[in-house]
């Protein structure tokens, strides 16, 4: 399957800002699901500064610098893809929960993948003993691990109501969690701390999310939309299981992978430094569109 992708920001300040650097978290990465065919990044006003660099983790993060006064600032990723995931497999014949906690001390493995970096609490998902409780009614003695976080994810999408505008980037997920809403992003931070909070490893995700209107109605531009799920690693012989506690289901070639991490701070899509006074204003629309 082959996607275009039309991601558009644009922010206007009260007051024209003196200077401006930030870093983009935008384009899709190169994994063995998925293949990076085309990218173009175009910034108004014209940045005097662009480089490229490959996180930690291995996302592409493109910093612009602009020193020309603005008071408005628009940034457009177009980006080609090709993404085919495979079958996942049988819950029920992955290995039990208990022998995944113990391999992950046991992989001679620091490359970015390995599961130690997604095992400890990170800033934005500290454990969190009310939410671990929540988690371990999934992980019963001797489970396989794939179907536990299965069931996981379904209740997380069952028990939690999806309520766009309840939280924000900042909302610490012990509010989320006793509030029983959120957002994409704090469904995954919670799935996340839960299965950390039993001693696994689970990384965040970030990316977009391919949406398809309802039968008889017309496609909308830019109602697509950045998205955020959470990886399981399974053990060295099924490795990362990528789960959507949102929609409760494993993902599939409608999630596009932009970004991994320890949690958000390691994801934002865009960030960075303003010189300026006043407040600002952001509006994100986004593009995925099937081509093949």
């Amino acid at each position: 399957m082959i996607y275009d992708i039309k991601h558009v920001t644009t922010c206007h300040y009260e007051w024209p800002n003196a200077s401006s650097r930030f870093a983009m978290r935008l384009m899709p990465l190169n994994t063995p699901h998925q293949k990076l065919l085309s990218s173009f990044l175009h910034i108004e006003p014209h940045a005097d500064v662009l480089t490229q660099r490959t996180d930690f983790f291995g996302t592409r993060v493109d910093v612009a610098t602009i020193t020309q006064s603005h008071q408005d600032l628009k940034l457009t990723a177009l980006a080609r893809l090709s993404i085919d995931y495979p079958t996942a497999p049988v819950a029920g014949l992955t290995p039990q929960w208990e022998h995944v906690k113990h391999d992950i001390f046991t992989a001679q493995n620091l490359a970015t993948d390995a599961p130690v970096h997604y095992l400890y609490p990170s800033p934005l998902t500290p454990l969190n003993a009310a939410i671990t409780a929540y988690a371990a009614q999934s992980f019963s003695p001797q489970r396989p691990i794939l179907e536990a976080g299965v069931d996981l994810m379904k209740r997380i999408h069952s028990d939690f109501k999806y309520a766009p505008l309840s939280t924000d980037v900042s909302t610490p997920i012990a509010h989320a969690f006793s509030a029983r809403e959120g957002v994409c992003q704090d469904f995954a931070h919670i799935m996340i701390a839960g299965l950390r909070g039993l001693g696994l490893s689970a990384a965040y995700v970030s990316g977009y999310l391919r949406t398809i209107p309802p039968a008889g109605q017309k496609r909308l531009e830019g109602v697509d939309a950045m998205h955020a799920w959470i990886s399981l690693w399974c053990g060295p012989a099924f490795g990362w299981i990528d789960l959507d506690p949102t929609n409760a289901i494993i993902t599939e070639n409608h999630h596009i992978t932009v970004a991994r991490g320890r949690d958000y701070t390691d994801v934002s899509p865009i960030d960075g430094i303003v010189i300026g006074l006043g407040k600002q204003t952001m509006k994100v629309a986004v593009d995925v569109i099937e081509v093949v």
